[in-house]
């Protein structure tokens, strides 16, 4: 499996992403696996009375790429870094479905939290996905980088 990817439902697991941790010749050198799998919640981000019934992403797919590359390249120049893992469902997502999967293997888990967080973070910021949240009550597209209120 590549390092970055953008996926179908059901094309990538979290299982699949450590056990091509555990076949790196630097996996005898880590202390730590941070692991991050973002979920469609069933709350809109617009805070709503609806629930949500589903979501759908939709991607510029080459410049996605190669903006998840960028800033896997960038986290792997951290201290005590050995591996990060980025990958993004591209599609109709239910309420409990995975969405994001990023994962991070470093020497000590001290190496591995924040660059956890800051995966995530740029992935939700700097990376072109969009996602259309569908509700009980009606449909908009909203910025993956909005928190629920």
């Amino acid at each position: 499996m590549e390092v970055v990817g953008l996926h179908r439902k059901g094309e990538v697991q979290l299982s699949e992403i450590l056990e091509d941790f555990s076949k790196l010749p630097t996996y005898h050198q880590a202390g730590a696996v941070s692991c991050f799998v973002g979920i469609v919640r069933e709350d809109p981000v617009r805070g709503a009375d609806a629930r949500v019934t589903h979501l759908e992403y939709e991607a510029y797919s080459e410049f996605a790429l190669k903006k998840m590359q960028e800033i896997r390249d960038d986290l792997m120049k951290k201290s005590g870094v050995l591996e990060v893992s980025i990958h993004h469902v591209i599609d109709r997502l239910g309420v409990g479905e995975p969405s994001l999967f990023v994962a991070v293997l470093g020497k000590h888990r001290q190496d591995t939290f924040p660059t956890l967080t800051e995966a995530v973070e740029r992935v939700k910021k700097e990376v072109p996905i969009w996602k259309k949240e569908f509700t009980t009550k009606d449909a908009y597209w909203v910025s993956t980088d909005q928190t629920n209120p």
